[in-house]
């Protein structure tokens, strides 16, 4: 109930401190800083309402274990969090790669010139 106060209070401090901006800059034609209580207000505006923020998800946070979640990751996938290092594709022995390729090409021309003649 105090976070939703809070985030209340900072919301219309915002919107406040920004209403103020805005006069200010109409009334003001030169282009000059904004006035320091403007500068304040909307600072305290942005922290209160970070603060009723996290006030508010207290009860959904949850301290973070690199064990525990690894632990679960296992459980669930059955590999742990590098599991991904085991499945990817090795080196490619490429002089063989290209000896296959060569085979198929001979391959390949010597069957269409058999199908014109």
């Amino acid at each position: 109930m105090a976070s939703k106060a809070l985030i209340s209070l900072s919301i219309l401090l915002l919107i406040h401190s920004c209403y103020s901006a805005h006069e200010h800059s109409l009334l003001t034609p030169t282009t000059t800083s904004l006035p320091l209580d403007v500068t304040i207000e909307t600072l305290v505006s942005v922290v209160l309402l970070c603060f009723g923020i996290v006030l508010s998800n207290r009860e959904e946070l949850k301290p973070i274990s690199w064990t525990v979640w690894s632990g679960v990751l296992e459980r669930e996938k059955g590999c742990g969090q590098f599991g991904y290092l085991d499945e990817r594709v090795g080196f490619l022995e490429i002089r063989a790669k290209r000896a296959e390729f060569a085979k198929w090409i001979k391959g390949a021309g010597e069957g269409s010139s058999s199908q014109k003649t």
